[in-house]
């Protein structure tokens, strides 16, 4: 895993975990304000660029396609997106991991010029049963 996906699981865990370690369960109304305070209204969309046809497509090296993916989260941010949802599939890790994390830093590092924030859906891989890279 790369820095900046250890760094967003930590953040994600620290949000249910207690400094203590204990879980703390639901947050109190207050913890809640302040989140939201600290992040405003979340505002975005599933992300693949449109030359991709699939998350599998989107993170092979043949296919990861920078130039469309930056043009389009410029889009994303000119109408006020400041979120994105984007699928990570199983199959593009399993074949090429280290190109798989580069291109994902990368994607990272194009959203997060633009003040957007990702949510990776880890090796998600339900879309058909019998994935195939190429």
């Amino acid at each position: 895993m790369t820095t900046k996906m250890i760094a967003g699981i930590i953040s994600m865990a620290a949000a249910v975990v207690g400094a203590s370690g204990e879980v703390t369960g639901r947050w109190s109304v207050e913890q809640a304000r302040s989140w939201h305070e600290s992040t405003g209204w979340l505002v975005g969309c599933n992300f693949s660029p449109s030359t991709a046809i699939n998350q599998l497509e989107m993170w092979q090296a043949d296919s990861f396609d920078r130039e469309t993916i930056e043009r389009e989260l410029d889009w994303a941010a000119s109408l006020g997106f400041n979120s994105v949802r984007v699928y990570l599939h199983s199959l593009a890790w399993r074949n090429d991991p280290e190109g798989f994390l580069r291109r994902t830093d990368a994607f990272l590092d194009m959203a997060e010029s633009r003040k957007i924030g990702v949510m990776l859906v880890l090796f998600d891989s339900c879309w058909h049963p019998f994935p195939k890279a190429g």
